[in-house]
């Protein structure tokens, strides 16, 4: 193990940034050289790269986004694409490789491995924590405070007006961001893709608390629960409350990441390069009950991560 490669791909999350700095110092610490490609899977079809060193990743641990870039690549999905991606590899002798990204990127990394000799490790950032094998992903707990943040201060406008405000939160597939939410900022009702929900449940539960007193209300959804527009007026029209929408939108991928993503970064980063120094490849690194461990990847690409809906049934005691 001479040189690796580093590739950041998919929906970028905060602490990426701070997984290139661990990968980088870590793996000089350790010999080895370091190749960033960017821009995700197109620097790898366009051979794009830089070389990164333990003081051109200086001062970016903080910084939300991540400096080499990424996109979503339509032709890597291809077996063509894929094929090109190995040849890169092989071109530029790039002996191991540690994707960091979620579920798409985790996907790919495995086609990928199929077509190279290289080394492949995946360490799992992604705001939706819907990777499975993993108890947290990087960029997961920033996005939350993010949310919590702008919530807390929307409670205080709903208090003022005795309204209702539904506020959209990330995720069309799962519901992984909405449930912690929702349940950390004491959410009347959480709407969340795996769960189908009822418009005469949400009015009863909102006439229910309007019994004991509450005069207003915070409703955390998905974005992949539907039309939160229409559900909006459709609320309105059945339960006779004032109802406003606020979508937090964006705003969760970026902004610097928290300790605790920071933390992770540190920790799965040192954990990949110490994965290819001993040879492992086609691995992720993950969080498992406290201790970072790794997992086959061809494991985590044919399982789904699922929704502890205790915490809904929490959620709903603890907001009465």
């Amino acid at each position: 193990m001479k040189k690796i490669g580093l590739v950041t791909s998919g929906g970028d999350a905060p602490g990426m940034n701070a997984a290139i700095r661990a990968v980088v110092r870590v793996a000089y610490s350790q010999g080895l050289e370091v190749v960033g490609f960017e821009r995700g899977w197109e620097g790898l079809l366009t051979n794009t790269f830089r070389r990164l060193t333990p003081r051109n990743v200086g001062g970016i641990l903080h910084l939300g986004g991540t400096i080499l870039y990424t996109s979503r690549s339509p032709m890597f999905r291809e077996t063509e694409g894929v094929r090109k991606a190995a040849e890169t590899l092989a071109l530029n002798n790039v002996d191991g490789l540690v994707v960091v990204g979620g579920d798409g990127s985790l996907r790919g990394a495995l086609e990928l491995s199929k077509e190279t000799d290289s080394l492949i490790v995946g360490v799992p950032a992604t705001i939706d924590n819907d990777v499975f094998g993993t108890d947290e992903t990087i960029g997961f707990d920033s996005a939350v405070n993010t949310a919590i943040t702008e919530i807390d201060k929307i409670r205080d406008t709903a208090n003022s007006h005795d309204r209702v405000f539904i506020v959209e939160v990330m995720g069309r597939k799962r519901g992984f961001l909405a449930l912690t939410i929702g349940l950390t900022v004491g959410a009347e009702i959480i709407l969340v893709p795996e769960v189908a929900y009822s418009l005469d449940q949400i009015v009863r539960t909102l006439e229910k608390s309007a019994a004991k007193g509450k005069k207003s209300g915070i409703i955390v959804a998905a974005e992949g629960i539907g039309d939160t527009h229409k559900l909006v007026s459709e609320i309105e029209e059945k339960a006779g409350v004032e109802v406003r929408l606020s979508v937090t939108g964006y705003a969760q991928r970026g902004g610097n990441p928290t300790a605790r993503s920071r933390l992770l970064a540190n920790l799965f980063g040192n954990k990949a390069v110490e994965l290819l120094m001993n040879k492992q490849g086609n691995r992720m690194v993950r969080l498992e009950e406290g201790k970072v461990t790794s997992i086959d990847l061809e494991q985590v690409c044919s399982n789904e991560k699922q929704l502890d809906l205790s915490l809904m049934r929490l959620a709903q005691i603890l907001s009465t």
